[in-house]
């Protein structure tokens, strides 16, 4: 068994990664290990989110189009996820400090590329290499929570990564939004600079760890098909990526067809997702299936509306926050009960999820796309099926 599935099925005992620093503290520095792993969390899948309020100004300077344009949100979504499931083991075998400070530095290169790319062509190929290198860091950083963080503040720690997962499809998009007026370049700019300051912040936070001897990457590769074929978790795998094709997808058709009132809309949606980590403790009392079909099936009918009502600013902005928090609390109602199943195979289990999580962000441009050429109602219906659909399957899985 790979130290990183260690991590998770006994997060009580110490790391097999490696011995603490000599002389240094056996448990991670919990304030700074917090700060610097949220607001990295934060820039991870900000890069994702914050392309959609720029559709618009890419597709003007390439003269092509803005359903084109948003190629470069699916691939950087597929290569994001290609790199959980790459450099998790990785990191197995060559450190979780190594390879975090490695993956997120080669971040700041391939995003400064980004800016630079002269066509559509070209950033797209760089974009898979953007999400790729930035894969090194979410299930990386999981493991080292697991290790190293003191077991009573493990929770807060993974909490606060989670809010800035997911406070990133709303900072994300005001923070690019608000530099669009200096060219959409300068938002690629501002995040390759970013990811250098958070190469160093990482480096200074982290314990160091030694390479851990006697194990291979390629242990927790071939746990991951029995995985997939588990009557206990392919219904839950086959729900995991109508969270996010549903979420990113639902605010990419905002885009395209051009609905007024959108730096509300964005905003709107912030307290929702810093509120939901505070009703964990009360969350936690239902279990995992059961409260992860109630947040979608909430987000299913919330959606609907939209397409049925096609409210207002007031009303849109309602209803968004309804579906917001839905997939807020779905993803991680899913992500525990999957680690759960999982059993000592939890760290290729969570791997997979996250793999499956965000190939559905993948999905969600290209269906806006599809769908949102007659206005915002035909994409919501066909996003509410979808939640619906997701929400069916974690019912059945709750009853495996």
């Amino acid at each position: 068994m790979t130290t990183a599935m260690r991590a998770f099925v006994r997060p009580t005992m110490r790391s097999a990664t490696g011995p603490a620093p000599a002389g240094g503290p056996e448990h991670a520095p919990f304030a700074r290990t917090l700060v610097v792993f949220s607001i990295t969390a934060l820039l991870a899948t900000g890069q994702l989110y914050g392309l959609i309020p720029l559709v618009n100004a890419i597709a003007a300077d390439w003269h092509t189009s803005p359903t084109a344009v948003t190629w470069l949100m699916t691939v950087y979504g597929l290569g994001y996820g290609a790199g959980f499931l790459l450099f998790g083991p990785l990191s197995d075998r060559y450190g979780r400090r190594r390879v975090i400070v490695t993956g997120v530095a080669a971040t700041a290169v391939t995003t400064l590329l980004v800016a630079a790319a002269p066509g559509l062509g070209a950033a797209v190929a760089l974009r898979i290499v953007q999400g790729m290198t930035m894969g090194a860091f979410p299930p990386v950083a999981m493991a080292y929570v697991g290790e190293r963080v003191e077991p009573r503040r493990r929770l807060v720690t993974v909490t606060a990564m989670t809010t800035g997962f997911l406070g990133a499809a709303v900072i994300g998009q005001l923070a690019a939004q608000g530099l669009a007026g200096f060219g959409w370049r300068v938002f690629f700019v501002a995040g390759a600079a970013a990811f250098a300051v958070a190469a160093v912040a990482l480096r200074w936070a982290m314990l160091p760890d030694a390479p851990a001897s006697g194990t291979s990457p390629l242990d927790a590769y071939r746990v991951m098909p029995s995985l997939l074929r588990s009557p206990d978790l392919r219904l839950l795998y086959a729900a995991v990526p109508t969270v996010l094709t549903a979420f990113v997808a639902i605010y990419t058709g905002l885009q395209l067809t051009g609905t007024t009132g959108l730096l509300g809309l964005r905003a709107s949606a912030l307290p929702i997702i810093l509120a939901v980590p505070f009703l964990t403790p009360t969350l936690a009392r239902i279990p995992g299936p059961r409260r992860a079909a109630v947040a979608l099936a909430g987000a299913a009918a919330s959606t609907g509306l939209i397409g049925l009502l096609t409210p207002g600013t007031a009303g849109l902005a309602l209803l968004l926050m309804v579906v917001t928090a839905g997939i807020a609390v779905a993803a991680p109602s899913l992500v525990d009960t999957i680690g759960s199943r999982g059993g000592e195979a939890r760290g290729p289990a969570i791997s997979l999820f996250t793999a499956l999580l965000f190939a559905g962000a993948s999905l969600g441009p290209q269906v806006a796309g599809l769908l949102s050429d007659h206005g915002i109602a035909p994409l919501a219906f066909a996003l509410a099926v979808m939640l619906a659909v997701g929400a069916a399957l974690t019912v059945a899985a709750s009853r495996s």
